[in-house]
């Protein structure tokens, strides 16, 4: 039988929890609700450009290229450099759109200058900065992807950059213990580093080999899917394009591009096991995703001086299927790298080797 004393303390804690007053939530001029007023403007944002720069909401090459932006827009950011007294980069603070002229010439940027113009005249008609509209796209045009992650926004940067230091963002011709060295150096781990080429499921290449624009890195370039990770695995036998170009490794499909940089960090004893992880458990490797590109679009920042605008950003829809061989692959097929855990068992979709068009 409950005592009295017992009764009386559920009452007392259940008028203490109908007494916290619910949040209250800021309504826009166009009818939408979030937790902050100062983050309605971003609903203007995520009307037009979803209707004008992501053709009503596709997750095609300008999707592709946005997330590619956050990322080489962050990661020019060196507390190496900044010891020593030199100017390590902003981070994520705009700088390849405000001085796109001085960081285009980064080869690692090579190809990036057209998603940059297309991008600039909204951040300059909504009067944002370029640091918060690049983190804004790349978070709308990721979650536009089939099954795609809930990128978390943080607004609030100012337009006031110089621009990156030249050599900080990693090619695909640089060397695994390069680019870990690199990001490394930005404040991520080797399994960091995995996690942020989960955008790599949804990505193509344009400039490494310019007589194949858009040719992806998986088969299913729309999907957020592990694909990538399942089919950067894969043996090496063909080249899309007419020769193997720097920076590329042998593809094992017709149609679908590899990085070398990709097929060695695959490969690599620092990053296969995680690589692994992410085909075992899709789950996981959104969460990691969504972790990692937070940390990105923070270097540089302090987040308690940003305003969360998360609330703005688009749900993704739709479903993507478990990892998969592609037709005419066996378990045989696949390079697999991790000693202490074996391969996902994987089977094949039915059907011939067909080639995989352009994303």
């Amino acid at each position: 039988m409950l005592s009295k004393a017992f009764l009386s303390l559920i009452v007392l804690a259940a008028s203490v929890t109908a007494a916290v007053p619910p949040t209250k939530r800021a309504t826009c001029s166009g009818g939408q609700t979030t937790a902050n007023e100062a983050c309605c403007v971003w609903f203007d944002v995520l009307d037009d450009i979803q209707e004008n720069l992501f053709s009503g909401g596709d997750c095609g090459d300008e999707a592709h290229e946005s997330l590619r932006l956050i990322f080489h827009d962050a990661i020019a950011f060196s507390p190496a450099l900044t010891a020593t007294g030199q100017f390590g980069g902003g981070g994520a603070d705009g700088s390849i759109m405000a001085h796109t002229d001085v960081e285009i010439q980064n080869p690692a940027n090579n190809g990036l200058d057209e998603i940059i113009e297309a991008q600039r005249p909204f951040a300059l008609k909504h009067n944002v900065s370029f640091g918060d509209f690049i983190q804004f796209a790349g978070a709308v045009g990721v979650a536009n992807c089939n099954g795609g992650p809930q990128v978390q926004f943080f607004a609030g940067r100012s337009n006031d950059s110089q621009p990156a230091p030249p050599g900080l963002v990693p090619q695909p011709t640089d060397s695994v213990t390069d680019i870990l060295n690199r990001v490394g150096d930005a404040g991520f781990s080797a399994v960091e580093l995995v996690w942020m080429l989960v955008s790599h499921t949804v990505a193509a290449q344009e400039t490494v080999d310019p007589s194949i624009p858009g040719a992806p890195f998986d088969s299913t370039p729309k999907d957020f899917d592990a694909q990538f990770f399942v089919e950067t695995m894969l043996n090496g036998t063909l080249t899309p394009g007419s020769a193997l170009q720097s920076g590329e490794a042998l593809s094992p499909y017709p149609g679908e591009f590899r990085l070398q940089s990709d097929a060695l960090i695959g490969r690599d004893s620092r990053t296969a096991c995680e690589w692994q992880k992410m085909i075992a458990d899709r789950a996981n490797m959104l969460q990691k995703f969504e972790q990692t590109v937070l940390k990105l679009s923070l270097l540089g920042f302090d987040q308690s001086t940003l305003t969360d605008c998360s609330d703005v950003i688009p749900v993704a829809t739709g479903t993507v299927a478990d990892p998969f061989l592609p037709a005419g692959m066996t378990m045989d097929d696949i390079e697999s790298s991790c000693d202490s855990t074996p391969f996902p068992s994987l089977s094949a979709v039915p059907g011939p080797v067909t080639s995989i068009p352009v994303a």
